[in-house]
């Protein structure tokens, strides 16, 4: 013990702001990779992996096997080589967010005639869900954003019309071609139905105490996290209406509260009038005159 005690009281007289500078960016590497493997099953691999290292490492520096700490020494550089094939899914989860990092947040464009196409997909949307949900007929309905949902457009059958509550309840009618499967929206076209979508290796729904959630949620919340698109869904058991953004997905919501949070995705950033009244400087254009009080 006074050993112990001893090195360590020596490793902090050695530090310096380069060493803590050090330790925090491999701190923050480690953070970064479980925030990546969160909520997915890799994480229980993840955690035998580690388990296992401390372990072999505890055994080879406590008792004396040459041949052992050889063994170890010759595998665990295998290791490190196996763990990107391991958590290849991840990985790419994680370089497709950071990829999005810069992009725009508001897709189909800033101009009028866009933001009426959204409003009226959106009313579609929430119309056709509240209705599918009052006869219990399942759904899953995918809006594109900014990134480009093409490859599963191809997986489905092309429609490019124009988005109705009518043709979404007769697109999802129970027994009819197109209603196994999701519906792709952009802007104001229904570009496609019957697509496929990946199903989330998530941990979520297992954790769920409720037996609801079946293959349209995992597909909702796969999509949401292979891209940036939002996924409204209809339970076929329950009528429930669910919503899945960026792996994560909320439930029971009534058709007031789905429109407020697909108008939030959809909104355009605000400019503060600081940077208004700079533009207008530079273009010479006068800012508006106050109304004068009668």
């Amino acid at each position: 013990m006074p050993n112990l005690l001893n090195e360590l009281l020596f490793l902090f007289q050695r530090l310096n702001w380069l060493s803590v500078l050090d330790l925090g960016l491999v701190t923050l590497i480690f953070f970064a990779i479980l925030m990546l493997v969160r909520d997915t099953q890799a994480i229980v691999l993840l955690r035998g992996v580690i388990l296992l290292v401390i372990l072999l490492s505890l055994l080879t520096s406590m008792v004396n096997v040459p041949a052992f700490s050889w063994l170890v020494r010759t595998t665990l550089p295998a290791l490190l080589f196996a763990i990107p094939v391991i958590f290849a899914p991840e990985i790419r989860r994680g370089l497709e967010r950071i990829g999005r990092a810069g992009s725009s947040s508001v897709p189909w464009g800033q101009t009028v005639g866009d933001q009426k196409a959204i409003q009226q997909s959106i009313n579609a949307v929430v119309s056709a869900s509240t209705r599918l949900s009052a006869r219990q007929h399942g759904a899953l309905i995918i809006l594109q954003r900014n990134d480009n949902l093409q490859e599963y457009v191809r997986t489905g059958v092309s429609l490019n019309a124009s988005v109705t509550p009518e043709l979404l309840l007769q697109v999802f009618y129970p027994n009819t071609p197109l209603h196994d499967g999701a519906v792709i929206i952009a802007g104001s076209r229904l570009l496609a139905a019957a697509c496929v979508m990946p199903l989330s290796a998530s941990g979520i729904l297992n954790r769920s105490l409720e037996r609801q959630m079946g293959l349209r949620h995992r597909a909702a919340l796969g999509i949401s996290e292979a891209s940036d698109a939002i996924a409204v869904v209809v339970s076929e058991e329950t009528g429930s209406i669910s919503i899945a953004h960026a792996g994560r997905m909320i439930r029971r919501l009534d058709s007031e509260r789905l429109e407020n949070i697909l108008l939030a995705f959809y909104r355009p950033p605000e400019i503060p009038n600081n940077l208004v009244s700079i533009f207008r400087r530079i273009f010479n254009r006068p800012e508006p005159k106050k109304r004068q009080e009668d």
